[in-house]
């Protein structure tokens, strides 16, 4: 019994209690959103207000009227510069960002597959490099150089009880010494 109950973890709340919880949160959640809407319409409207006064067009004459519109085409046009202007410096940290991941990619390295070793004969891969021109066999192994080993200077093994007294004193060091 002391397993059972060391294996299964009881909750601090239980399932009703969870759901409740989970359902205030979910109308909270809900609420928060829609006064974030509300906040952005509004600021949307301060905005407009702010830029565009209200037209008051009663009483204005036609010459009144024809100034009144070529100033709002100037509005228009210099609007419409900011948002391409803006638009441009957008598509151009768009392409930045994208040639910087591609260096990061680049840097990184891609996961290439692991070459297969293949035998391959001298006059195969000479016709897989040069085409089918070269019809004569060529010999890559006689025209290696070849290396003969040295013999190693074996030492002849002797008494080292002879070789102590004949080093002992001041002339066997300097035969060390001199070798």
């Amino acid at each position: 019994y002391l397993l059972l109950s060391s294996v299964q973890k009881k909750s601090k709340f239980s399932a009703s209690r969870r759901l409740t919880l989970k359902i205030k949160l979910l109308k909270r959640a809900g609420v928060m959103l829609e006064n974030e809407k509300e906040e952005k319409i509004r600021e949307r409207e301060a905005t407009l207000k702010e830029r565009v006064p209200p037209l008051q067009l009663s009483g204005l004459s036609v010459q009144d009227l024809q100034a009144l519109c070529r100033e709002m085409n100037q509005k228009i046009d210099s609007a419409d510069e900011d948002r391409y202007d803006i638009d441009m410096k957008v598509t151009k940290n768009y392409k930045e960002i994208e040639n910087l991941s591609q260096k990061i990619t680049d840097l990184k390295g891609r996961n290439r597959p692991a070459l297969k070793r293949v035998k391959i004969s001298a006059e195969a891969m000479l016709g897989a490099l040069l085409g089918t021109k070269v019809k004569e066999s060529v010999d890559f192994k006689a025209a290696l150089k070849t290396v003969k080993k040295e013999d190693e200077k074996k030492e002849e093994v002797t008494d080292w009880r002879k070789n102590v007294e004949a080093m002992s004193g001041m002339e066997g060091r300097k035969k060390l010494f001199d070798a």
